[in-house]
Parts: structure tokens; C-alpha cells; sequence
């Protein structure tokens, strides 16, 4: 179990508790009511700690290691019915973007999603989940398909952002994204998107357009990261926590300013504490998502899209 600079409390406590409970294994000595005090003081500090999470920790925690990506997501709701389709048919498959079919009981959907990597050699290979034009093309593509077909959209949002390469520029990054932006707007199916981690700039809305947009409690979703906020106002990354408050990044601030729809709520401790759990919500979240929308015309879910993401950003006097 990796910790927080946040978290290191914690990590003494069941540090303590894991001594406690050791000692009473090893010897005849009665180490009961010590391992309760230890476990309730425990259990009050988690609370205490993750109830006044600012902006930054929460920024940090959508990306611990330990914290489930995209086809962990996929692998536990769908179990083996997935099916990876892979390219965009023009230049190559684009390993930071997958998707494909998969059932959630006898429902069909059309995954997509940003895939980052668990270590040093998956991360390479998977571009730390930055994907290039075709990566984008790639998912315009299979969205496209469950449209004929009559099949539900779901898109998982956990990207850093588009990758900012020479070569992405030269196959039309920004062409890709408006692109996605300009088709999600009005495919004829219903699409739910589910932000399970960072969810930034371009790259994030490039399949982030949805009847449904739901925000795990731990994720951000912003036009910069904290990071790049802060070197170009400060030229420095030494005031990230400043502008991490200042861009209102966090699932409470974008359902107050009405660009999320709903914030699921994680297990304490973060998505990676209780993977189960947050598998099983996430996938009850779709199929209810899903249900609230299956039995209108796409003439009607086209529309109602169109109105919601033109009322964004109103402003009456």
C-alpha cells in the first residue's frame, strides 16, 4: 500500500495496530483492548482526514497508483463478454485509447476510454494515457459504430491531456478533439461518461460530450492541471495547491457550476481502498444512467444534448 504525504498518519496507525495485533500473537500477553483503541482511533482519523480533503489532495488522490484505470473498470463490469476493437483505419491503434463491446448483464455498451499504465514499461506503452489524433479518431470511430447498431456509449475520462507531441499537431490534435466534440453533440444514442480519475483539458472533453456525466468524488476536471496553472502565473510550481483552489477543479465545484450531472461517491479512503465497491457502484450508476434515457427517440436525446450544453455557462444579469 503506497501513502500520501496526507496519508502518513494513517500509515502510523496501522503501523501500530499491525504491531499490537503481533505481539498478542507472539506472547501470552492480552493485547485486546489496546488493538480497539488503536482501530477506533484509526477509523476516527481516515474520517477526519478524508471529510476536509482540499482541492490538491483530492487532485492527488485521482492519482495514486494504486487507483483503478479504465479496463480495471471494464474487466470487473464486464467480465470476459469485452471485446477490444483496435485503429482509427488510417494510421495506427493508439495504445492510450481503447475501447470496445461488453455487456453489463444482458445490456450491451460501447466502451471507451483512456487507458494510463502501472509501471515504468506500461506507461511508455501506453503513453501515460495521452492519446494522439488517432487515439481520438479511434474512439469516434467505434462511437459511430454502436450508433448504427443502436448501442449505448460509455466513455471513462482519466487522461493528463492530449499528448502535445510535434507529430500529434502534424495529424491534427485539435482537429481530432473538435471533431469528437462536434459528432458526440449529436450521435443518436445515448452516451454516459464517467470521469474515474484526472480529467484534463482537451483530451478530457475530446470524449467527454454526454446525456450523462458523472464524477467519481476523488477526480478533477479542468481546462490546466494545477501544475501548468501555476508556472505560467507564477513560473513556478511551487503555488499548485494556490491554483488547484483557484480553478474550482474539484466534482463539488463542477456540480455547483452545473458541468457534471452527478458525483459518485468513492469508498473512504479513495477508489483504490475498495475496489469492489467502486466497481459495483460504477456499474450500477450505468445501467440506472442508462435506463433514464433508453426510451427516448434519438431525435429527442439529440436535442435534449443540444439544450443542456448550450444552457453551460449562461450568465443573466
Amino acid at each position: 500500500m503506497e501513502y500520501l504525504e496526507f496519508e502518513l498518519p494513517i500509515k502510523e496507525l496501522e503501523e501500530q495496530f499491525e504491531k499490537a495485533c503481533a505481539i498478542g500473537e507472539e506472547s501470552e500477553v492480552d493485547v485486546t483492548d489496546t488493538c480497539k483503541q488503536i482501530e477506533k482511533k484509526l477509523a476516527e482519523t481516515k474520517k477526519d482526514i478524508y471529510k476536509n480533503l482540499t482541492p490538491w489532495q483530492r487532485v492527488q488522490l485521482s492519482r495514486h497508483p494504486s487507483r483503478p484505470y479504465t479496463l480495471d473498470y471494464i474487466d470487473a463490469i464486464c467480465g470476459e463478454s469485452f471485446l477490444e476493437l483496435h485503429g482509427d483505419r488510417n494510421v495506427k491503434d493508439d495504445k492510450a485509447m481503447i475501447g470496445g463491446l461488453g455487456k453489463i448483464g444482458n445490456q450491451s455498451y460501447m466502451f471507451v476510454g483512456q487507458q494510463k499504465g502501472y509501471n515504468t514499461k506500461t506507461r511508455q506503452y501506453r503513453n501515460f494515457g495521452m492519446a494522439n489524433p488517432e487515439g481520438y479518431r479511434k474512439a469516434l470511430r467505434l462511437m459511430k459504430s454502436a450508433e448504427k447498431f443502436n448501442i449505448p456509449v460509455v466513455c471513462f475520462v482519466d487522461t493528463p491531456g492530449a499528448y502535445p507531441g510535434l507529430e500529434a499537431e502534424e495529424r491534427g490534435q485539435g482537429e481530432a478533439i473538435a471533431r469528437n466534440i462536434l459528432e458526440m453533440t449529436r450521435l443518436k444514442v445515448p452516451i454516459i461518461v464517467v470521469i474515474i480519475g484526472e480529467g484534463a483539458s482537451g483530451g478530457a472533453l475530446g470524449i467527454g460530450v454526454g446525456d450523462k456525466v458523472l464524477m467519481l468524488e476523488n477526480t478533477w476536471y479542468s481546462v490546466i492541471s494545477p501544475e501548468s496553472c501555476s508556472s505560467i502565473l507564477w513560473r513556478s510550481w511551487e503555488y499548485k495547491e494556490q491554483a488547484a483552489e483557484a480553478l474550482k477543479l474539484t466534482a463539488t465545484d463542477m456540480k455547483k457550476q452545473k458541468l457534471i450531472d452527478e458525483i459518485v461517491k468513492e469508498p473512504l479512503g479513495g477508489a483504490h481502498s475498495d475496489r469492489e465497491k467502486i466497481f459495483k457502484t460504477v456499474r450500477d450508476k450505468i445501467s440506472s444512467s442508462y435506463d433514464e434515457f433508453k426510451n427516448l427517440s434519438p431525435e429527442e436525446l439529440v436535442e435534449k444534448r443540444m439544450d443542456k450544453y448550450s444552457n453551460m455557462g449562461v450568465f443573466k444579469d
